[in-house]
């Protein structure tokens, strides 16, 4: 294949059936050695690079790296966009862990298609967007980037979302693998054992590469003593030789490596996103002999053949830059943010339910919160969107009698309280409280790069800054501290001593109380709980997070969400957990498992959320047959409203030692005094074990107890013994 000398040449080898790896390694091998070197790292040069990162550059261009523009190959652009297209003013939807909540695949596919149409829109063809560590603990600062604390739940989410993704742009899942700390993220080593890796830290980021994920992200921290973006034995052994990745793996961002020779004989093959560590030490190792230039043209032809295999989403027309913000996605938000709201508690107050409110109540609305624009993190993940409603906003918008307090004094607020027929209190966090963390780095890391950018290098690339649109900074971002982020790692899963004095000061002057609450994952609630009626989990919710969250305290969406970790009744029933850490074990028992395992109530178990309406099960029915179990019944509405319900399928293993599982799922609507049948289809691969000593799965066999239910610690849960 001597003729292929372009991207268009190969382009239309693959056409006429050469498969695409051999297309792209004869490509590859017309590149000039600087040219092959050229595809391993970012475009831009480390320090111009980082000086625009520090003037708000994520938002305002994609990061590019691979581009040659002799042969045609244009690379790959990458932006972020776990919530919305960082790069220029998009739709800010609600964050994944308010996502998770809904447990509704199908909804998180139009959540992605509408999200990669504005990453496309805005010049990226890669996207960060598919973030699916596990949340070992409430606590951690990313909680809010994933979909919750189980793997099989976070998996089917993300799959949803790269599938959606990939109509336009490729999707990269990250952080691989086991990061769920962030303040030591740069720091720790996490020790876990085969089994522990592979049964609960792993199993989404394989879910969602058999979903065809065109990237893997490397995350900072290492794993049994080798670092992410150089564990040969995380990059290669498992996602290369066991999986059968195809795709391209690249670091996270600056300090992602920290042995060039290493990071590529491992199985890293882009460095982003500059000219960093490679650009200065690879030359020098290749020399020597530490890595080979096979080791070279292996990444380069991943990089080429990742862009020939998706060059038919990438080739089609992008859509104009007025489809970020458009009006379908901010309805699209509204609805998402509406069906992420979990109903935690609903007492009746003179025999009624507080929620949902009557359409003629007055409406008092307090707290630092309810007037503010609170989207969550500040770091990576922000969403530069222009138009974004508060929870006051929506409240005022739908009833007619709406009064405002900020809590800063609780007996002030108390007294316009009291004058309502029911108040509304908004409390949780902000980005200050959790979310990336930098910190200071080791200054060690810094050194590994040039000592200088090169002069031709940094001169292209101030040429391409001055040819970028304008994008918008929101006002409220110009109002934040300096600096890339803040939040890091919660302190504490309670709520501030100012929230919870507020809660108390409202919920005495008016019984007809609301506790909203915005958080990315977890609050520990019980100091204040009982001296309320209503409490819904609203987290942060995107550009609509006010109407959508109003739609559901009026009635007019029937609340459906489910609870995508568990809530401890007190931080001391949870694992430990360590911000600082430098070493740190992880291993199969966090979240419902370990409440399960030491016979520990939550207050609010995984997978619970009340309705505006009952629901019941009957008829549950579970067999084994084709290669699957199959869990089959009715979901039955004994109220009087419309509304949805999440089965879930759990399985005990055999083993008495190994954690019981969520393995399967589905979301029913229900009209009201009505059934509908349910059908939740459980392959036997989902409950094969992980034999530590061949370091291979070991297929289902035995009786297995099978728990169909609502939510994990459901009294009324039907369960049934399979033999398989």
């Amino acid at each position: 294949m001597s003729d292929i000398g372009s991207f268009d040449d190969a382009r239309a080898a693959v056409a006429a059936g050469t498969p695409v790896d051999a297309a792209a390694r004869a490509l590859v091998a017309q590149l000039t050695p600087e040219e092959r070197l050229w595809c391993l790292d970012g475009d831009a040069p480390t320090w111009a690079g980082i000086a625009f990162l520090a003037e708000d550059g994520y938002h305002k261009a994609p990061f590019v790296a691979g581009e040659i523009e002799r042969v045609g190959v244009g690379g790959i652009r990458f932006s972020d966009g776990p919530r919305g297209a960082v790069v220029g003013n998009a739709t800010c939807f609600p964050v994944a862990m308010a996502r998770g909540a809904t447990w509704d695949p199908a909804l998180e596919e139009r959540v992605g298609d509408a999200i990669g149409a504005e990453l496309r829109a805005a010049g990226a063809n890669l996207t960060g967007a598919v973030c699916v560590n596990v949340l070992r603990h409430p606590a951690w600062g990313r909680a809010q980037e994933t979909y919750g604390e189980d793997p099989h739940h976070v998996g089917e989410l993300g799959a949803a979302f790269t599938r959606g993704l990939q109509r336009h742009v490729m999707a990269c899942v990250k952080h691989f693998a086991c990061n769920s700390m962030e303040n030591a993220r740069f720091t720790v080593d996490v020790e876990v054992d085969d089994v522990a890796l592979h049964e609960v830290y792993l199993p989404q980021f394989k879910r969602i590469v058999d979903e065809g994920v065109a990237a893997v992200m490397s995350a900072y921290n290492s794993v049994n003593g080798d670092w992410c973006g150089q564990n040969g034995d995380l990059l290669t052994g498992v996602l290369r030789d066991e999986w059968g990745f195809g795709g391209l793996v690249i670091s996270d961002w600056i300090f992602g490596l920290r042995d060039a020779a290493q990071s590529l004989r491992a199985g890293l093959d882009v460095e982003m996103p500059y000219r960093m560590v490679r650009a200065r030490h690879l030359p020098a190792a290749l020399e020597r002999g530490d890595v080979s230039w096979d080791d070279v043209d292996r990444s380069a032809t991943r990089m080429v053949a990742t862009l020939l295999r998706f060059d038919d989403v990438l080739s089609a027309p992008a859509a104009g830059a007025g489809v970020l913000g458009a009006p379908q996605h901010r309805e699209l938000a509204r609805e998402v943010a509406a069906r992420s709201v979990v109903l935690l508690r609903n007492e009746a107050v003179d025999g009624v339910p507080v929620l949902p409110i009557d359409d003629g109540a007055s409406v008092a609305v307090v707290g630092r919160l309810a007037g503010s624009v609170n989207l969550g993190d500040a770091g990576s993940s922000d969403v530069w969107d222009l138009d974004c409603a508060t929870v006051l906003d929506g409240i005022e918008a739908r009833w007619a009698h709406v009064s405002y307090d900020d809590g800063s004094d609780p007996e002030r607020a108390a007294a316009v309280a009291a004058g309502a027929d029911v108040a509304v209190v908004v409390a949780g966090y902000t980005f200050l409280d959790e979310g990336e963390f930098i910190g200071t780095p080791d200054p060690a890391l810094s050194s590994l790069f040039p000592g200088e950018d090169d002069p031709a290098e940094a001169e292209r690339f101030g040429a391409w800054l001055a040819s970028l649109p304008e994008t918008v900074k929101p006002p409220r971002v110009a109002e934040r501290p300096a600096g890339f982020a803040v939040g890091g790692d919660r302190g504490s899963l309670r709520l501030p001593d100012e929230d919870v004095a507020l809660v108390r000061a409202v919920a005495a002057a008016n019984p007809r109380t609301v506790v909203v609450l915005q958080a990315g994952s977890a609050v520990v609630a019980s100091e204040w709980v009982d001296a309320v009626p209503a409490v819904v989990q609203a987290w942060y919710g995107g550009a609509e997070a006010g109407p959508g969250l109003a739609d559901v305290l009026a009635g007019a969406v029937n609340p459906s969400a489910r609870l995508p970790f568990s809530v401890p009744a007190d931080e001391a029933d949870l694992p430990p957990f360590d911000r600082d850490a430098t070493s740190f074990r992880y291993d199969r028992w966090h979240g419902w498992w370990h409440l399960a395992r030491n016979a520990t109530a939550a207050a609010f178990p995984f997978g619970f959320g009340l309705s505006y309406t009952t629901f019941a099960l009957a008829g549950v029915e579970v067999t084994a047959a084709g290669g699957a179990v199959v869990a089959r019944g009715v979901v039955r509405n004994t109220g009087d409203r419309d509304g949805a319900d999440v089965v879930q399928v759990y399985a005990a293993l055999p083993d008495p030692d190994a954690p019981p599982r969520l393995v399967g799922f589905a979301r029913v609507e229900v009209p009201a005094h009505e059934e509908v049948r349910f059908e939740v289809v459980v392959p036997l691969d989902r409950l094969a074990t992980r034999d530590p000593q061949r370091r291979a799965w070991t297929p289902a066999a035995g009786r297995h107890r099978f728990t169909v239910a609502r939510h994990a610690s459901d009294p009324d849960a039907v369960s049934v013994d399979v033999d398989l």
